[in-house]
Order: structure tokens, then C-alpha cells, then sequence
């Protein structure tokens, strides 16, 4: 009797692994700040992903992803969770990032990445909107919708605990403070895209009333070209400092020849703190070429305004070389 009710449960699910090939060297500069913040390097990625998916009975899939930064100490860096119910559209767990509606935080074209990447300081990055509920959320994402030439998609995004990390897998988050997210996006087959969301934080008459950030886009591709422009908008709890964040891009792909051209900035509301609050523009130029199974790509940015100091300025440049093998 003790043997049969000693009685072990397993659920075993089979992994693949996949990695990059890239390497990187990086420069730089920060002539009207510390020695810190100026320097050289060269590093390769060590991001390792991992996935799984199968299919149910009743025709939904399931699939798991996984990444993981081996650098130094493992970390992991995203994980989702994703449910495809066919016309029911698809939930997706965002346990580490992977929200819809951090999705649309910046979308404008670029040949290599982000205006801001490696150049934003946290106080800096003007891509404030969807990353209250980007981990530990749930997404309901309707099937794409085909209208007069249109796609449409849009999204619901829940998380309990807003601004808060994910908690292992039957934990509690130290937070009762919810959010909620919209996102919907319409992409015309003439080349123009639009897009818009909203995010709200519920902080409750105790904090000092309820967070809102909503951002809007247009984009619009003409044969090689691709232009964008996006907004977004940050209504603080608490007597915190509102801001507004623009940005622009323009991309040109020729062949194997991408370039683009992007700024982003933002603006601080005035406070108690902060009377006259400086804005913080990033602007960058970037270019990349594939050759074969090799891809070099580049970026040259700087930071005007860092930290919200006028006159401080921060630059860097970045190039890439990645494999596909």
C-alpha cells in the first residue's frame, strides 16, 4: 500500500537550442562627462534560445521560448509562453518581456537597430511605453483581420503587478497594483501602417491616482524607402514627472544595402523637483550590407542633453558582424 501511493509526477518536454553568431566592436565617448563613460570593446554574443511546441487534440498549439544570456552569470533574458486557438486568436504569457504593447514601443525603420540603443540612460530612453506591463502579463491577440486592402491586429494585455517582474512559477509578486493594455494596428497594402496604444497602471487614490502611457505611429513604404513617425505620452502617479517622447526614422534598402537615418527624444514635464526640465535628443546613422551567409552592420549615435544636463553629450559607434550558417 505505502508503494502505490508513492507515486511520483512528471512532465517532460523536449527543447531545441539555437544560438548567434556575431561579433561586436564598440566605441565610446563622452567628452563633457566622466573617464567612466568613454571606452573601446570587442565581444561576441553568447545569447542561447530555446524552444518547444507541439499541437492538442483539439488542434490548439502550444510553444515555449526561452533566452537565455550566458555571459558571465546565466540570466534569463525572455520567456513566453503562446496558445494558438485558430480563429479564437492566441494567448500569450509574457513571463520575461514579449508584451504586444512593449512591441509598439518603437517602431520606426532602422538598418541596424533602435536610435537609442546603447546611447539612453534609464532616465534617458524615451520608450517608456508598454514596459509597465511587459513581464508577468498575459496577451489576447485577436487572428489577423483582412478589410479592404487592410490587415488588422490588436491586442488586450492584463498583468497583475504591474511594474514588477514576473514571480516563479506559484509565487506571488510583492504588488497588488494592476495594469492594462490596448494596442491595434492597421497596415495598408498602398504602404501606409498605423498604429496606437494605450497603457493604464492602477495605482489607486492611495498612490496618488492611476499611471497613463499611450504612444500612436504612422509608417509609410514606397518601393526602397520608408519613412515613420511616432509619439507617445507619459501621465506620472504620485506627483511624478509627466514626459513626451517623439521619434523619426527614414530607411533605404537597395539589393543587399540597407542606411537609415533616425531621431528620438524626450521631454520632462516641469515639476516641484524639476522647474525646467531639458529635452534629451538621440540621433543615429546606421547602414548594414549582407554578403552571403555574413551580415556587417553599423551605427554612429549620440546623445545630446544626457541625464537631463545641458550641453552633456554622449557618442558611440557600433559594428557587427554576424553568420548564418
Amino acid at each position: 500500500l505505502a508503494g502505490s501511493l508513492a507515486i511520483t509526477s512528471a512532465h517532460a518536454v523536449e527543447y531545441s537550442m539555437s544560438g548567434d553568431a556575431i561579433i561586436k566592436f564598440a566605441s565610446a565617448d563622452a567628452p563633457t562627462g566622466t573617464e567612466a563613460q568613454s571606452g573601446k570593446g570587442i565581444g561576441v554574443d553568447t545569447d542561447l534560445a530555446f524552444t518547444a511546441s507541439g499541437e492538442l487534440d483539439n488542434g490548439f498549439t502550444v510553444s515555449f521560448f526561452q533566452a537565455a544570456d550566458t555571459h558571465g552569470a546565466w540570466s534569463n533574458s525572455s520567456s513566453q509562453v503562446t496558445i494558438g486557438m485558430g480563429s479564437m486568436g492566441t494567448l500569450q504569457f509574457n513571463n520575461i518581456s514579449g508584451a504586444k504593447a512593449n512591441g509598439i514601443d518603437d517602431v520606426m525603420p532602422a538598418a541596424y537597430n533602435e536610435t537609442w540603443d546603447g546611447l539612453a540612460l534609464a532616465a534617458d530612453n524615451p520608450t517608456f511605453f508598454g514596459s509597465s506591463t511587459a513581464s508577468g502579463s498575459v496577451d489576447y491577440r485577436i487572428p489577423a483581420m483582412e478589410m479592404a486592402g487592410a490587415t488588422i491586429n490588436a491586442s488586450v494585455t492584463y498583468d497583475p503587478s504591474a511594474d514588477v517582474g514576473a514571480p516563479t512559477a506559484g509565487g506571488v509578486s510583492a504588488t497588488s497594483v494592476g495594469g492594462m493594455a490596448y494596442t491595434l494596428e492597421i497596415a495598408h497594402e498602398s504602404g501606409l501602417s498605423v498604429g496606437a496604444g494605450q497603457e493604464t497602471i492602477d495605482n489607486g487614490s492611495l498612490l496618488g491616482g492611476d499611471e497613463e502611457n499611450v504612444t500612436a505611429y504612422a509608417k509609410f513604404a514606397m518601393g526602397p524607402l520608408t519613412v515613420g513617425y511616432q509619439e507617445a505620452y507619459q501621465n506620472s502617479a504620485n506627483g511624478g514627472q509627466d514626459n513626451e517622447a517623439e521619434f523619426m526614422g527614414i530607411a533605404y534598402t537597395s539589393g543587399d544595402v540597407s542606411v537609415s537615418y533616425g531621431e528620438s527624444s524626450i521631454q520632462g514635464k516641469p515639476t516641484a523637483a524639476t522647474a525646467n526640465p531639458v529635452e534629451r535628443e538621440m540621433d543615429s546613422i546606421q547602414i548594414s550590407y549582407t554578403m552571403g551567409a555574413m551580415t556587417i552592420a553599423g551605427a554612429m549615435g549620440e546623445t545630446s542633453n544626457q541625464g537631463g544636463i545641458a550641453g552633456q553629450t554622449y557618442e558611440e559607434s557600433e559594428i557587427s558582424v554576424s553568420f548564418a550558417f
